[in-house]
């Protein structure tokens, strides 16, 4: 069903509930778990009911391991949305959405052993975070690896030593997944001749492609001129 311009409020209204009559069966009868996802996203956004949405996350990570479900309740009980702030339950819930194949999930997880943060209330570890990053890191989340790699690029005192290999090797892979800080270190190594042989050469061509993903980003930001005389 899509939107047609000039419709009615009336129509719009109807639209919503037919909308929402398609995801309750999907979800409730057909028991499909990407359409209980959608139906906790309607829950969200048009009925604005958050502990419904909460509560529809969270059932459909436990009933079906489906792992976007998992993530959206962990940032849900992480940020105290459709109930009391849980950071313990959120992480349960980023380690459950990793396990079933969510980078970001995996991505939250190392950050939460990672953080030496009050609020997080989870206890520090390390090796457990970076496995985390890691694991985000392989499924294709760019921020996995460059946490990683800035792990290893000044190291962790009493945990980690400094690295440049691995710092060279974790910021290559975040570089060609599209992380712009991380092509902006290999160029910096290529110069440097950390981690890896120096090549100017090279460097010249990651600084290149740092220059023309600051160019796209500036792009996307671009303000929309408004039209004068209308």
């Amino acid at each position: 069903m899509f939107l047609m311009k000039g419709e009615t409020d009336e129509e719009v209204k109807q639209y919503l509930d037919n909308l929402g009559t398609e995801y309750r069966f999907g979800c409730l009868s057909e028991k499909k778990p990407e359409v209980c996802h959608l139906l906790g996203d309607f829950m969200k956004s048009i009925k604005k009911d958050f502990n419904k949405a909460a509560s529809l996350y969270r059932s459909t990570c436990d009933d079906y391991q489906f792992s976007r479900s998992c993530h959206k309740f962990a940032s849900y009980a992480l940020t105290g949305k459709g109930g009391p702030a849980d950071p313990s339950k959120a992480f349960d819930y980023f380690k459950k959405g990793c396990n079933f194949g969510d980078a970001d999930s995996c991505l939250y997880a190392g950050l939460m052993c990672t953080a030496n943060n009050e609020k997080i209330k989870v206890k520090l570890d390390y090796p457990q975070g970076m496995g985390f990053l890691n694991q985000s890191c392989e499924k294709g989340n760019h921020n996995g690896c460059y946490y990683l790699s800035g792990m290893y690029l000044t190291g962790v005192p009493e945990v980690l030593e400094k690295n440049m290999t691995s710092a060279f090797n974790y910021s290559i892979k975040a570089c060609d997944l599209g992380n712009i800080y991380a092509c902006a270190n290999v160029s910096r190594m290529y110069t440097k001749g950390d981690g890896v042989e120096p090549n100017a050469e090279i460097a010249l061509q990651f600084k290149k492609k740092v220059f023309e993903m600051e160019k796209e980003l500036r792009g996307q930001f671009k303000p929309i001129e408004m039209e004068r005389g209308a």
